[in-house]
């Protein structure tokens, strides 16, 4: 299937449209809790188990759109079906929790054994979508791998060392603003090394 365009809006809310609808309905059901089948699941159990069919549609659905999905992409279903797997078979949220850190953790990771091997796979993985020079890759993913460490590290600490509300906020909001911020702080990358045809 080739590749097509999609639109931005589209884009954005099939990538974080899942991860708000978890928050609204955690912050809806926040300290109730169900009998099913004999066992007590609270709200965090529950929409947990929600968001992983949610998650799994709105990637299909980015599939169907745009005939493709991104390395990235496919880890995060991954981990999402399995932490999120693991949360509502044992009944135990810490497993949905670690997943951020898994994510990010195998990120770093991934883009660290590539440029040990003085490649940049963040440049295989984004095929193109950013005019840089291969120089310029290097010095982006050495940046996002550290990035993708310190998220990692970052979740840890919150969710063990804060209550279950304070990490869901953290989850949807501040991990995917520093995100943000982090790829407008790299103005200057992009502007250094832009190809010679794009200048």
């Amino acid at each position: 299937m080739s590749e097509k365009q999609v639109s931005p809006a589209v884009k954005i809310a099939l990538e974080f449209g899942p991860v708000f609808a978890f928050f609204v309905g955690y912050i809806t059901t926040r300290g109730q809790s169900y009998m099913i089948g004999g066992t007590e699941y609270d709200a965090f159990i529950l929409m947990t188990a929600a968001f992983i069919p949610v998650m799994g549609i709105a990637t299909f659905a980015l599939w169907k759109l745009s005939g493709r999905l991104s390395r990235l992409q496919l880890v995060t279903l991954i981990m999402v079906v399995v932490f999120g797997g693991l949360t509502v078979w044992l009944n135990d949220e810490r497993f949905f929790k670690m997943k951020p850190t898994a994510v990010y953790s195998i990120f770093a990771i991934l883009l660290g054994i590539g440029l040990a091997r003085g490649q940049s796979w963040l440049e295989l993985v984004m095929e193109g979508a950013l005019p840089l020079t291969h120089d310029g890759w290097i010095v982006l993913t050495k940046r996002l791998a550290i990035m993708f460490a310190a998220m990692a590290i970052a979740n840890e600490l919150v969710w063990r060392s804060m209550s279950t509300d304070a990490w869901v906020n953290f989850r949807t909001f501040v991990l995917p603003f520093a995100l943000f911020v982090f790829f407008m702080a790299q103005a200057k990358v992009f502007e250094r090394y832009k190809p010679a045809s794009e200048k």
